[in-house]
């Protein structure tokens, strides 16, 4: 299912707390993203226990019940699990990954709180969750009865959100300093081919990694799992991180001209981390109008075009990507380049002819 309206956590938050009490809830999100912990939040925030289900796993008699004869009749006896005494969240993950007869046999438990003659207490919810057929995971076509038997909703990755529900968990120190630096890391699309992908789930497992290892970590340990758990790319770029804040290059001291970019061929990595992050400070407070920009944002596009020409002198290659636009298209600020087209041509003329 597509869609242009996405919700942040928060926002998912109080969706469920106006909706889900009234109507099932179906929650679209790419894995990873937070789907689960969110609905186990809201669930305990509302004082219910919540019991998950997972869809790919099921059969239908795990839902249905099976058969017994009672006084003479036959009658479907839900699990215990779900045929409970008090209200409840029902959580049904991954429901668009179960097969079209399990489907079917969460229609009534959907639409009518209903599994035969059991009925869900009075004041239970129903919130179903599953992955985009985009996301490479396990999903099937969902029934139109089925869709349309709940409120849909997608959720996105808010790197806001995901810091201060990390700064309250123990999420490792390392981890919390690398999304503030760069939030365009915290998630970004599954791959198409088998790799590890970056995702507020990954960071968290990296967390945990991390903390077990303690402060003896080393740099052949920190790069296992790293690369383990997040995008290559990101995965470098942390490593990078890390290296330069046990160093002594950091981008602060580099802005403020108290050290120079770094040149050892061993520092190649953190060149390039420093660069990135360089080129995101540059995208972030540069105004996209020059009529924008106040004095702190023209003194940064000053004293850029310096640090720019120092870095082309290091690595044309690296310096040419500060200025380049992105694989996603973005780009800085029309008015910048023209600067930097006026001060360094040869720099962004070699950049077209790459």
């Amino acid at each position: 299912m597509n869609t242009a309206i996405t919700v942040a956590q928060k926002e998912l938050f109080d969706f469920l707390l106006n909706v889900a009490v009234t109507r099932p809830v179906f929650i679209w999100g790419p894995p990873g993203i937070g789907k689960s912990a969110i609905v186990e939040e809201f669930a305990l925030e509302l004082g219910l226990p919540c019991v998950s289900l997972l869809g790919s796993q099921l059969a239908p008699e795990d839902i249905v019940g099976v058969p017994q004869i009672v006084e003479g009749r036959s009658r479907f006896c839900p699990p215990t699990m779900i045929a409970r005494e008090e209200p409840y969240c029902l959580f049904l993950d991954e429901l668009n990954a179960c097969s079209h007869e399990v489907q079917k046999a969460f229609y009534s438990l959907i639409h009518e709180r209903r599994i035969g003659e059991y009925v869900l207490p009075e004041g239970s919810i129903v919130i179903g969750a599953g992955n985009r057929a985009q996301d490479g995971a396990i999903v099937k076509t969902m029934s139109s009865a089925l869709i349309n038997r709940m409120v849909h909703v997608h959720l996105k990755a808010s790197h806001r959100d995901w810091l201060e529900w990390a700064r309250l968990n123990g999420i490792h120190h390392l981890v919390i300093q690398y999304i503030e630096t760069r939030p365009d890391h915290l998630w970004t699309e599954p791959p198409k081919h088998e790799e590890p992908f970056s995702s507020p789930r990954a960071w968290h497992m990296l967390s945990d990694a991390l903390h077990e290892f303690g402060e003896t970590i080393t740099n052949a340990q920190l790069e296992v799992l790293a690369f383990g758990t997040l995008s290559p790319t990101h995965a470098g770029q942390f490593k990078a991180f890390v290296k330069q804040l046990k160093g002594k290059y950091r981008l602060s001291a580099i802005m403020n001209g108290d050290t120079p970019w770094p040149t050892k061929p061993e520092d190649r990595d953190l060149l390039y981390f420093l660069a990135q992050s360089f080129r995101a400070q540059l995208v972030k407070e540069l105004p996209s109008k020059k009529e924008s920009a106040g004095d702190s944002a023209r003194r940064l596009a000053h004293r850029s075009k310096a640090h720019i020409k120092t870095l082309a002198s290091v690595s044309l290659e690296i310096a040419q990507m500060v200025v380049a636009e992105d694989d996603d298209g973005e780009s800085l600020p029309g008015w910048f380049m023209v600067d930097i087209v006026r001060d360094l041509p040869r720099l962004v003329e070699k950049r077209a002819h790459v």
